[in-house]
């Protein structure tokens, strides 16, 4: 459970760090599974289309990190 979805109050800029971290976490997460979707290629159809749905979760859950901080006016230059 994060400090954010926690019950009582939270300084918000400690609550903006857990997000950025999370965000990061996802971001680096998203990155590595795109990088096996050449990997999996290798092994065939079944293994690539695994790879690929995979990322596109990860993809999804960077996005949906990145919104989350857009709406609070957080910005992070990639």
């Amino acid at each position: 459970m994060t400090l954010v979805d926690r019950k009582f109050p939270v300084n918000s800029s400690v609550a903006h760090a857990e997000l950025i971290a999370t965000f990061q976490r996802a971001q680096a997460d998203a990155a590595h599974k795109l990088g096996l979707i050449q990997a999996a290629a290798n092994k065939g159809p079944k293994a690539a289309q695994a790879a690929t749905e995979t990322a596109a979760k990860a993809v999804k859950r960077r996005d949906s990190y990145a919104k989350k901080l857009d709406n609070l006016g957080v910005s992070l230059k990639d």
